[in-house]
């Protein structure tokens, strides 16, 4: 089965919006684990707007499945990082204004940044994943800076797959095909949602991951936290 983590980034969006502590973003760590998600993906953006650092540091000791911290790899975020040691380091492009992410590495121009960065998480002991566009050639590179797995960004899959779900997940099948023959592991994320997830597992070879926050806690709001993660698991089977 294709592991889920939840991004819960936009549960600290809500309670930042008042300040306090409602809702509780540790207990809702925690509640996604024990409704059945596999791991726990948090993305810290340096104004702090939803996941904040003090986040990460008491939402790190309770996680029982898998930990993925992902984010703009600046050497604040390295740092914090490191200090935590999650299981699981996603490295994205992101610029401090971007409201979200919208692009994938350039494995060629940045190869020696990532060989670097992604050398000081393994000699910590994190695995590494990074964020690529559905390009082969950035895909085959990708290989050569060291990382272990590479997260495809789906947002464009998204986008178009009302208008044909067949064209949408082509560049995605021959960038995992890729992905598959030069020995990386494959996430994937961006606008998933159940709607087209189910279509985008069964048809990604190799996938072993997808991260969803925004579509799941939307879902949420409706199904209720329990329920969504329920619909969602259940779009990953491929049995």
């Amino acid at each position: 089965m294709i592991r889920l983590s939840v991004n819960i980034n936009k549960i600290a969006t809500i309670r930042n919006a008042r300040g306090g502590s409602i809702p509780d973003v540790v207990k809702a760590a925690i509640d996604c684990e024990r409704f059945g998600a596999q791991g726990i993906t948090v993305h810290p953006r340096p104004d702090e707007r939803h996941i904040t650092r003090k986040d990460v540091e008491e939402i790190r000791p309770i996680i029982t499945t898998e930990f993925n911290i992902e984010g703009n790899p600046t050497p604040e975020f390295i740092q914090l990082v490191l200090k935590h040691k999650p299981d699981q380091v996603t490295l994205v492009p992101d610029d401090p204004a971007q409201l979200t992410s919208d692009h994938g590495w350039d494995t060629i121009k940045h190869k020696k940044f990532l060989i670097d960065t992604i050398g000081r998480f393994h000699e910590a002991g994190i695995r590494t994943s990074i964020f690529v566009d559905p390009d082969t050639q950035m895909v085959e590179h990708a290989r050569e800076t060291g990382t272990d797995r590479i997260e495809l960004y789906t947002e464009s899959y998204a986008t178009d797959f009302p208008k044909g779900k067949e064209a949408a997940i082509k560049p995605f099948v021959d960038a995992a095909k890729v992905a598959n023959e030069v020995g990386l592991d494959l996430n994937a994320g961006h606008d998933l949602d159940l709607d087209n997830l189910k279509y985008f597992a069964q048809n990604i070879p190799g996938l072993m991951e997808v991260s969803i926050g925004h579509a799941l806690i939307s879902d949420a709001l409706y199904y209720g936290l329990e329920n969504a993660i329920q619909l969602y698991l259940r779009e990953l089977r491929l049995d």
